[in-house]
């Protein structure tokens, strides 16, 4: 499996990005504000959706820099070992390049994080596992 490395400058970036972490389980202590830097860092373990043999999990980590502020509502982050599952990536433009990034997850919780323009990455660590466990969605 090859490792994934992604830059998003844009919405159509983004959208991959958003592709490529869809059902990612996020640890709520491996989510990081650095105020100082404006990064906003999400480690995750990521379903590689795009391998088709075999169904794989691959360590990964998400920043997303130009962070101004960072809100979560259904995300309980009194609990740091707790797990959410990352269902998709929207930019919701608020001026020519500046916006807010909504992460949304499984249980309705919702990270908004307001930056002032698009500036993420997602890479992939070596730390990759066979599962059992296929993410399956209703339409």
């Amino acid at each position: 499996m090859h490792k994934l490395k992604l830059i998003a400058a844009d919405a159509d970036d983004l959208a991959v990005i958003s592709a490529a972490v869809q059902d990612a389980i996020v640890n709520i202590g491996g989510i990081h504000f650095d105020k100082t830097a404006r990064a906003l860092t999400l480690r995750m373990s990521r379903y590689a959706h795009e391998t088709q043999d075999k169904s794989m999990r691959v360590e990964a980590g998400l920043r997303i820099d130009g962070v101004l502020t960072v809100q979560s509502r259904g995300i309980n982050r009194d609990n740091p070992d707790a797990f959410a599952i990352i269902l998709n990536i929207e930019f919701e433009r608020t001026d020519a390049i500046s916006g807010h990034l909504n992460l949304l997850f499984a249980g309705g919780g919702v990270l908004r994080v307001t930056i002032e323009a698009i500036d993420v990455i997602l890479a992939d660590t070596d730390n990759t596992r066979v599962t059992q466990a296929r993410p399956s969605h209703d339409i």
